[in-house]
């Protein structure tokens, strides 16, 4: 017998038992990519069904009014509430996603927003009973935005904190297809609803995109059950000193806020861009003369763009850095904001569907880097909460009054476009001025104290 043989054997098997375990990290990687992925999409279809059926349905249902500008103003506004509670949502969640971890607050987030959307799709008319149904609507949207502050930030920590440094980037590409997804599917549910005549849209068609809330819902709580915890939250939980009391993360955050003040900032420009071109386009378009239908399907289109660029993006920036991708974008929409108005205005659909395409793809060149730049921007103790308030106070302040504001300023000036083209400008030199002061943290261990 060779005496060299069993040496060899001895010196093989950790090899395999090494392969073993960075297979099953793999596996797991995949399995929590997905899990967040598809909890993603269905948070989003809901919160993006209601931005949609907000300009097509619930200004004449919900809020009646001799003026159909006036109820498509008020029922933006119950747009708004949602996006008003979610960084209460970011701070919920966030607080206790800090200290009891990250799965369980998302398994919570799922079952609000499931039920609060299911609801909406069985909600009686103003028709039905009075002001109480606009009442029960927005309360309804203040639960879908308390959910959804709690998601995102929940999603792309338990995908960030699972992946390899050099990677993380196109790891949480995969999470952030849920918001492009989500779109589609919820584009696609309006879109085919709308095809039933007008009384029956109106009586009965609309509901049925929320009532399949249910059936989402069922599925994405049976893949989430399954993901194992964050390693990241777990080794810092097992370092924590017993019985220590430490203060409540909101409360570190504010102490040095400058990278909660950041993280916001780089958000506005992306989250202002997608209200203009994915839900108050509708009203805008439909106003000078497009078809609903038409609208409908170029935001398919604009959702394919996203489906394609967001993971690439997302991918790009572990090469080139987070700051570089989604300051072309920044700079991009700044210089693009005049022309994309001028070719919504042809009233060629050819020409507004190309125009809105280029402006989703800034977008994206914005948007795709913020799940692992604002995971690098907090430490493990407060990265949930820090990270959830950075995006919802972007989404509130860049999106959630935009609609509204967007709305009454076309009103004032007679339906002219110019004041969109300078909300688009001026939101996005927001993120600019952001990116430039942010020194860029790809690839950081997230075990450590942030830059």
């Amino acid at each position: 017998m060779n005496p060299q043989q069993p040496r060899q054997i001895t010196e093989a098997a950790p090899s395999r038992d090494e392969s073993a375990r960075a297979a099953s990290r793999h596996a797991q990687l995949r399995k929590v990519a997905l899990s967040s992925l598809l909890g993603t999409v269905i948070e989003y279809y809901d919160f993006l069904l209601y931005s949609t059926m907000a300009a097509l349905v619930f200004g004449r249902l919900f809020f009646p009014s001799s003026n159909p500008a006036l109820s498509t103003i008020a029922a933006f506004g119950t747009l708004a509430a949602g996006y008003v509670a979610r960084p209460l949502g970011g701070l919920l969640f966030g607080h206790f996603g800090d200290r009891l971890g990250r799965k369980s607050m998302l398994m919570v987030t799922m079952m609000l927003m499931g039920v609060a959307s299911f609801l909406i799709g069985v909600l009686p008319t103003y028709g039905s009973i009075g002001v109480l149904a606009p009442v029960l609507l927005v309360a309804l949207r203040v639960v879908q935005g308390i959910a959804v502050g709690g998601e995102w930030g929940g999603a792309a920590l338990m995908v960030a904190e699972h992946a390899d440094a050099r990677r993380r980037g196109t790891w949480t590409g995969i999470m952030q297809l849920g918001s492009p997804i989500g779109m589609l599917f919820s584009t696609l549910a309006v879109t085919l609803v709308s095809l039933l005549p007008d009384g029956s849209f109106y009586s009965w068609g609309w509901r049925l995109p929320f009532l399949v809330s249910a059936v989402l819902l069922l599925i994405g709580l049976y893949v989430r059950v399954s993901v194992a915890e964050s390693p990241v939250f777990e080794e810092a939980a097992e370092k924590a000193k017993p019985g220590a009391q430490a203060k409540a993360p909101v409360l570190q955050i504010l102490r040095e806020p400058r990278s909660l003040i950041l993280a916001c900032a780089v958000g506005i420009g992306p989250f202002a861009l997608t209200a203009l071109i994915n839900s108050q386009i509708i009203a805008y378009a439909t106003g000078i003369g497009y078809g609903q239908a038409e609208v409908m399907r170029a935001l398919l289109f604009t959702s394919v763009v996203s489906l394609i660029c967001i993971p690439l993006l997302s991918a790009l920036s572990d090469r080139v850095g987070r700051r570089a991708v989604s300051l072309v974008g920044a700079v991009g929409a700044v210089l693009f904001a005049l022309p994309l108005y001028a070719l919504i205005n042809t009233g060629s659909l050819v020409v507004m569907i190309a125009g809105l395409m280029f402006a989703q793809l800034l977008q994206n060149l914005m948007y795709a880097p913020l799940a692992p730049l604002l995971s690098e921007m907090f430490g493990t103790g407060v990265r949930y909460t820090g990270v959830s308030l950075g995006y919802q106070l972007a989404s509130l302040i860049g999106a959630g009054f935009t609609p509204l504001i967007a709305s009454s300023l076309l009103a004032m000036s007679g339906g002219s476009s110019l004041p969109l083209s300078v909300i688009i400008a001026v939101t996005a030199v927001v993120t600019i001025v952001a990116m430039c002061q942010i020194v860029e943290p790809r690839g950081r261990d997230l075990t450590t104290d942030p830059l």
